[in-house]
């Protein structure tokens, strides 16, 4: 595992950062411009992964840089639905203080070459998230079926699957600190 490869996982990393910004913008005047931007950024997730497990182009800069990258992706989302009235702030400060807590973990694991990989809980709450968020910024519904509840509804889910796999993912970290 060599420490940093400009490869393609790595790059779909990057470009998930880099659409952000322009997520940020246009989201609001355009949401479904704005949820077509975070699909994209959001299947880069799962590609880069894929690409780097096929090709065994795992490296180090990757196992740390993919999930930043995520996290940048949700943060900005979900400061984005605070600032669009679309989330309590509540909701997204217990998210983003777990993504901190988490990402800082994983920083102090990796300085001591202790790689603790995603787990299955981490993985679904991600998820759910970004489902979540694709639903809370779609305007109206279909029938009966209103996207806001729905979003809410999952977002719900989505905050006790954050604590849960936080707390799983620290209590990993301290068995092999």
């Amino acid at each position: 595992m060599s420490t940093i490869r400009f490869n393609l996982p790595t790059i779909l990393t990057i470009g998930r950062i880099i659409l952000i910004p322009f997520f940020i913008i246009i989201t609001p005047e355009s949401p479904l411009l704005g949820i077509t931007i975070f699909l994209i950024a959001s299947a880069t997730d799962f590609l880069d992964g894929y690409f780097a497990r096929r090709s065994k182009q795992i490296t180090k800069f990757g196992i740390l840089l993919d999930p930043i990258a995520d996290k940048f992706l949700v943060i900005s989302a979900l400061i984005l639905l605070v600032d669009m009235v679309r989330l309590s702030a509540w909701i997204a400060i217990v998210i983003i203080v777990r993504e901190f807590v988490v990402t800082a973990l994983r920083v102090v694991a990796l300085s001591k070459n202790i790689v603790i990989p995603a787990k299955t809980g981490g993985k679904i709450k991600t998820v759910t998230q970004m489902v979540a968020i694709v639903l809370l910024l779609m305007p109206g519904g279909i029938g009966d079926f209103d996207f806001y509840d729905a979003g809410l509804i999952l977002m719900y889910i989505a905050l006790f699957l954050a604590i849960v796999s936080g707390v799983k993912y620290s209590i990993s970290f301290w068995r092999q600190i």
